[in-house]
């Protein structure tokens, strides 16, 4: 079957002594692999194409196993996220959940709408960390996780202030906060931002500001439940933080 797919490209594999395997995450298809003949090669055709975070059409043939592509187009290359190295590590690590995160085949328009917008708003300047956190908040239904963002996760009170409970999956009440000692008590800012990111949509972000204190308060509560609950290890989290305490030891 030959189809032609809008797609990202999230990971490439060197297949042979000249080929790559590309895993494309696509509009109509959802995630998929193909390979890419002579692609190593420097004057190949889908040299440009088999580029890690190429937006672009990919004519491809599939059968039951990986597919093999035939010819494609480029769209965007988010040339800001490739020549720095920062927003490379950001733009692989929500690369490498959605890899993870997802199945072969499994087409999901949203979750591409959601991977393409970040990759602008990275490649546009916005705060990599804040976008990433979205991301990450946007990710969670689709691993089957639903912590409870809104209210109290055990009596359903809607008016904070609230904590946050890893064990609890959610918001915490003061009334309720007793039932986990190790909850996170957080800033309210951080409480109002987690509830924003769950229910704000992916294209209509303006400009968001946030302080230092909140932003490690946001990657607290995120990385702790993941690391709980999503039963996902990611390579590019470790690299993300050996930058982020490069940068620390710099100040």
């Amino acid at each position: 079957m030959l189809k032609k797919i809008e797609g990202i490209v999230i990971k490439t594999t060197d297949y042979g002594e000249a080929n790559k395997i590309l895993t494309i995450y696509s509009r109509e298809m959802g995630k998929v692999g193909a390979v890419a003949r002579g692609a190593k090669k420097p004057k190949n055709r889908f040299v440009s194409l088999s580029q890690p975070f190429t937006y672009g059409f990919f004519v491809c043939y599939f059968g039951s196993g990986l597919g093999t592509l035939q010819q494609g187009e480029s769209i965007e290359h988010f040339r800001h996220i490739k020549e720095d190295l920062v927003l490379t590590s950001y733009a692989s690590f929500v690369a490498e959940l959605l890899d993870k995160g997802t199945e072969e085949r499994v087409r999901n328009p949203f979750l591409f709408e959601l991977f393409l917008q970040t990759l602008r708003y990275f490649n546009d300047g916005y705060d990599p960390d804040i976008i990433k956190n979205i991301f990450e908040v946007k990710m969670l239904p689709v691993l089957g996780l639903k912590p409870n963002f809104t209210g109290c996760t055990l009596c359903g009170q809607l008016t904070g202030p609230f904590v946050f409970s890893v064990k609890e999956g959610g918001f915490l009440c003061q009334l309720c906060s007793h039932h986990d000692p190790h909850h996170l008590s957080v800033s309210q800012a951080t409480i109002k931002l987690l509830r924003l990111f769950s229910l704000i949509d992916i294209t209509k972000i303006g400009s968001i500001n946030v302080k230092e204190k909140t932003k490690k308060e946001l990657e607290l509560c995120i990385s702790t439940y993941y690391e709980e609950y999503s039963g996902i290890y990611l390579k590019t989290k470790r690299f993300l933080k050996q930058l982020a305490d490069l940068s620390l030891r710099e100040e």
